[in-house]
């Protein structure tokens, strides 16, 4: 039986390559943006590429926050991905006063480096703290495009960092929470490995 995931959407994000990574790997690939049917999800992929203001008031139009913080909550596995990630949190210096989620306590803060922003390419991820879908994933490398980081409060949730001429938080979780900063699904092998993971994980 294929492994049904479910794609919120909201009207940002790649979806297309999502999709088609999750396909090729024998899952279900479920886009919605019907609260019912993310009630009935399995599991839930929550993508995302643009602005955080933008994101949130695209969820809040769509009607999906309360859904969305109800599955955080549910136990089910969930997985943000890059703005996905993002919104997990509290807030963003790219657009103060917006709330995000806040299932995670801290703020996105813009990364501070003489280096090139937005970040955009490929840097290995250094392991911090055990992730049940970051096996084998140390040293490893993944692709990021982004100028915001998340800023946890609680250093424990973050499963791993990467360098950029400072240290950025490339992905962080806890329980049957887990968001990668990087997206997996441009990512060749390593990021089908990732997503292989999160189909066949089971909090």
């Amino acid at each position: 039986m294929k492994s049904k995931i479910t794609i919120i959407d909201y009207g940002m994000g790649n979806l297309y390559s999502v999709v088609n990574a999750l396909k090729n790997l024998g899952a279900e690939p479920v886009v919605t943006s019907d609260a019912q049917e993310i009630r009935r999800a399995e599991k839930i992929l929550l993508p995302g590429v643009g602005a955080f203001g933008d994101c949130m008031s695209n969820l809040e139009k769509s009607g999906l926050i309360p859904v969305i913080k109800e599955a955080l909550n549910s136990g089910k596995p969930f997985l943000g991905i890059c703005l996905g990630m993002q919104v997990l949190f509290e807030g963003s210096e790219e657009d103060p006063g917006v709330k995000g989620l806040g299932y995670f306590k801290g703020q996105v803060k813009k990364i501070q480096t003489d280096l090139k922003i937005p970040h955009m390419g490929w840097n290995s991820l250094e392991l911090k703290t055990v992730s049940p879908l970051l096996k084998d994933a140390d040293g490893k490398y993944v692709y990021f495009v982004h100028s915001y980081f998340c800023d946890s409060e609680d250093k424990s949730i973050i499963t791993a960092v990467t360098d950029y001429g400072t240290e950025v938080t490339a992905s962080v979780g806890k329980g049957s929470v887990q968001a990668f900063q990087f997206h997996p699904e441009k990512s060749s092998k390593v990021g089908l490995a990732l997503l292989r993971a999160f189909k066949e994980w089971q909090p």
